[in-house]
């Protein structure tokens, strides 16, 4: 029995039991399509049915959106949501394709939404029939998010949007998005407000979104142009000039890289086509030939090996202090460390994996040579936006200085 089975309660046993029978009896195939690495990178038509087919059967079964009322769609239970991550982790299952919805949106709405919003957008979020997207960053303001430019112009009851966002992962699936921006030129963080915004059936109306291709090739990125875009007042997330209060709602959950799709925790992932963890970084190193022996006999890759491993067994760790209410004091405090720990030990195990294939590692996902099906090039290129997104290292590290520990600031 695992640690955090140990703890459940009578009520958490029963439905953790419930989540492991369900999906030894459900658990999809294999897919009929290669699945990105995250579901930031969905591609396709085919790739996005077979994950929402896959996220809409947990929620019907009770797996999806637990700890929420059952009013708004939710499954109306206590602090089972973590539980159910957990099985679907250890039982290896496909990610859910609404990551944004699930981990930033869904949160958002349930706590600055009206009560109509809620009930009309939430189960649909939960089900992974509307996918959600992120419009936050702009060419100019990324990590000062305050900056953002895009301005909604107030016209009796409806607001007219003109702006441009970017870096905007799954807006060329999303029928939804979260939408931080300015309704007062004259105030930076008071001229903010926030929206939830229905782009998909405002493409060519108001709306254009242009895909952003990276250097891997995926093209999950996007830039979205709102111009001249009609939406209704009621589309407005809590009081006008509220809009950054509503907005670190969703960065708290952004950057928690613990259990997801809570109320009060953000995102998952599980399976897709390689895991990019120490456990595969360990059989990587065993099975890539080094000379006469293998990688794994390479004292200093045992050492590099070794230091991701205990990283990695210190932030599961970690996560689990995050159900520790006397550490939860300041809000800020473990969202962004845990988003800081986990992308930057990220960074370092696709580093290592790429040492370990040596000249290998180069080659792409068509490469049948590729070690591990190419995912290690991925995930190494792929780690460094990790590291940028939701607020840079360095500006994690400057918040936690000057507003959790008290330090002065930066110059």
């Amino acid at each position: 029995m695992s640690a955090s089975a140990r703890k459940d309660t009578p009520e958490q046993a029963e439905f953790r039991q419930y989540c492991r029978q369900w999906l030894a009896q459900h658990k999809p195939g294999e897919p009929p399509v290669r699945l990105p690495q995250s579901p930031l990178e969905i591609m396709t038509e085919p790739q996005l049915h077979y994950l929402q087919a896959w996220q809409k059967s947990a929620y019907e079964a009770g797996l999806i959106g637990c700890d929420y009322p059952q009013e708004v769609g939710g499954g109306g239970r206590g602090d089972c949501q973590r539980i159910a991550n957990q099985e679907m982790i250890a039982a290896r299952t496909p990610f859910l394709p609404n990551v944004i919805g699930l981990g930033m949106a869904a949160p958002t709405v349930f706590y600055h939404g009206q009560e109509e919003l809620k009930r009309r957008l939430l189960p649909r979020l939960f089900s992974g029939e509307d996918i959600w997207c992120q419009g936050f960053s702009e060419p100019g303001a990324g990590s000062d998010l305050a900056s953002v430019q895009t301005f909604a112009e107030r016209r009796g009851d409806k607001w007219v949007i003109n702006g441009h966002k970017v870096w905007t992962s799954l807006a060329h699936f999303a029928e939804w998005m979260i939408l931080l921006l300015r309704t007062d030129r004259s105030h930076k963080y008071d001229g903010l407000s926030y929206f939830v915004v229905p782009i998909r059936a405002a493409l060519g109306k108001g709306v254009t979104v242009r895909p952003l291709i990276k250097i891997t090739g995926e093209t999950g990125f996007n830039e979205v142009i709102f111009e001249d875009l009609e939406v209704d007042d009621s589309y407005r997330l809590d009081e006008l000039g509220k809009g950054w209060q509503v907005a670190m709602t969703t960065l708290l959950h952004e950057r928690s890289a613990g259990e997801l799709q809570t109320p009060r925790a953000g995102g998952m992932k599980s399976g897709a086509t390689h895991d990019t963890n120490s456990r595969s970084l360990i059989e990587l190193a065993r099975t890539t030939r080094r000379g006469e022996g293998r990688a794994a006999d390479d004292p200093v890759l045992r050492d590099r090996i070794m230091r991701a491993v205990i990283r990695e067994k210190a932030f599961e760790q970690t996560l689990r202090r995050s159900r520790n209410q006397a550490l939860l004091d300041h809000p800020m405090r473990l969202p962004l460390q845990n988003k800081l720990l986990a992308s930057e030990l990220a960074q370092e195990v696709a580093d290592t994996a790429l040492a370990v294939a040596g000249a290998a590692g180069s080659l792409y996902l068509a490469d049948d040579n590729a070690p591990a099906g190419g995912q290690w090039p991925m995930a190494y290129m792929n780690s460094f936006g990790m590291t940028i997104a939701a607020g840079t290292s360095e500006v994690q590290r400057n918040i936690l200085g000057e507003r959790v520990l008290g330090m002065s600031k930066s110059k």
